[in-house]
């Protein structure tokens, strides 16, 4: 089933006809519908509020604070589309993974992953696991009526970059020699991260997310030849194992200007594109069949409204010619952005694009 099918044997959801859901689908739109990465977060003051003196992995396991949190840039901003509060590595956490998110340095893993007897210590994930993702997701469905929610989680390569590194990296030296010297070893690593990264997103789809996106934040730092051999096949089993259920799917990675060909042939509905590339120009890249979500750099809101608003425009102009298209930024809103600044942003392109 294709994300422009209805889903079979249901009558249309409350979101089915919102403008975000419609530019995935490539039809008409009212506006050009806009979300931001990383909305629900670090540059809202009332997000630093409720989240005060609570851990992140903690927060991302408390039902009515996800669900607040997730809410508060819809209420803020007017977004088009809320984004489910959560982190790329819950997954991992809820099989039994030793890590933790460091403030000021993120997810650090206990022990890295680095040999085959360490692939036994990725389980299955079930449900269960992750209870508090479907309660959470149920209080939201209720409060956001016609707005969709947005389900997310980390790409196989970048858990496998966070695994087998330890943390954050600017050369994934250690994945990377895994990838060349035991490509067996890698696909295999790989393979079960696909297979933990499509169970979370079934829990998050069946307890009512409305569209999914993959995050494959640190990808970019492959050539295309070695993203086709050793990373694609993952992504693409994803993407597979989710279609089913008829929501949209969103891929996203930075840096890729080089892999969107690759990218919008793993399996996405949506293909996600920083800032680097022209949205029609990685319409070309992209090929056919696909929208596109993009692609604002982030950090042209730390200037003037005239600055931003030119900006913008060019950015719109450059998607006039798409099938479809979310207006998004390149990358997710950094923490020092002023609120009220994307808050004019969307009341920008909802004001510009209006049909």
């Amino acid at each position: 089933m294709s994300a422009n099918d209805r889903p079979s044997g249901k009558q249309p959801t409350a979101t089915y006809d919102s403008a975000f859901l419609k530019a995935c689908r490539r039809e008409p739109v009212p506006h050009t519908p806009v979300w931001f990465m990383r909305q629900a977060g670090r540059s809202l003051p009332e997000y630093r509020k409720v989240r005060e003196g609570i851990p992140m992995l903690e927060s991302c396991m408390r039902p009515e604070l996800v669900t607040e949190i997730t809410l508060q840039p819809v209420r803020r901003h007017n977004v088009d589309a809320a984004i489910y509060f959560s982190d790329i590595v819950v997954p991992l956490k809820a099989i039994g993974i030793d890590l933790d998110i460091k403030p000021g340095v993120g997810p650090v893993v206990e022990s890295p992953i680095r040999t085959r007897a360490d692939l036994d210590r990725l389980r299955d994930l079930t449900p269960e696991d992750v209870s508090y993702v479907t309660e959470a997701i149920g209080l939201l469905t209720r409060e956001l009526g016609p707005t969709p929610l947005i389900g997310f989680a980390g790409a196989p390569f970048t858990l496998a970059s966070y695994l087998v590194e330890g943390g954050p990296s600017r050369t994934y030296e250690n994945a990377k020699a895994i990838m060349y010297g035991d490509p067996e070893l890698w696909a295999d690593l790989l393979d079960r991260l696909a297979d933990i990264t499509a169970a979370f997103l079934k829990v998050q789809i069946e307890a009512g997310a409305s569209a999914v996106q993959l995050f494959d934040s640190w990808v970019g730092a492959l050539a295309p030849a070695d993203y086709r051999r050793s990373v694609m096949p993952a992504s693409a089993k994803v993407f597979r194992a989710v279609a089913e259920y008829g929501v949209p799917r969103i891929h996203f990675g930075v840096g890729t200007g080089e892999l969107l060909t690759l990218m919008g042939e793993a399996g996405a509905d949506v293909v996600g594109v920083d800032w680097r590339v022209p949205l029609d120009e990685a319409a070309r890249r992209v090929g056919p069949g696909k929208a596109l979500q993009g692609n604002l750099d982030p950090t042209v809101l730390f200037s003037s409204t005239e600055a931003v608003e030119t900006r913008t425009r060019e950015v719109l102009d450059a998607a006039a010619g798409l099938e479809g298209h979310i207006f998004n930024l390149g990358h997710g809103v950094m923490p020092a952005t002023d609120p009220d600044a994307l808050t004019r942003l969307v009341e920008h392109v909802h004001t510009h694009t209006a049909r």
